[in-house]
């Protein structure tokens, strides 16, 4: 089973795949720093500095401008997510985050379901407020209670 999470950027392709990929900008909008450029067959450490927190992603594929796909942890044990990148016009691209890898039979599954889609919705926003407004001080603002 898979979540999906839409949203319109109004830049091209080009500057929205250079956010994730770029350890200089992914602070702006998601994680505190990225340990170095998302490249396929890389490891990368994610860090919430906020939250004295960090994960692995394995990169497993890039299509430069199109695509990003990883899977969370190191040992083939998370989810993987797919970043999908369609560039509608010079100035609008539509990204689609499809987290894939939520078991049916879990008793989880809604609550899993629904925080995993709060935590897209949210890192989406970010990078559309950083991208269109430069806005990129709404980075681990949300706090669960």
């Amino acid at each position: 089973m898979n979540n999906l999470t839409k949203i319109n950027i109004r830049r091209p392709a080009t500057e929205v795949f250079q956010a994730f990929v770029d350890p200089s900008k992914i602070g702006d909008f998601w994680f505190s720093s990225s340990s170095e450029r998302w490249e396929q067959g890389k490891t990368i450490t994610l860090r919430y500095d906020e939250y004295d927190a960090q994960v692995p992603i394995k990169v497993l594929e890039i299509k430069e401008n199109q695509e990003i796909v990883f899977q969370w942890g190191t040992e083939g044990e998370g989810h993987v997510v797919t970043i999908a990148l369609k560039e509608l016009d010079d100035s609008n691209t539509l990204v689609e985050v499809n987290e894939a890898g939520f078991h049916e039979n879990d008793d989880d599954l809604i609550t899993n379901l629904v925080d995993n889609k709060e935590g897209w919705v949210y890192m989406l926003t970010c990078l559309k407020a950083y991208l269109e407004f430069g806005v990129n001080q709404l980075r681990a603002a949300l706090v669960k209670g």
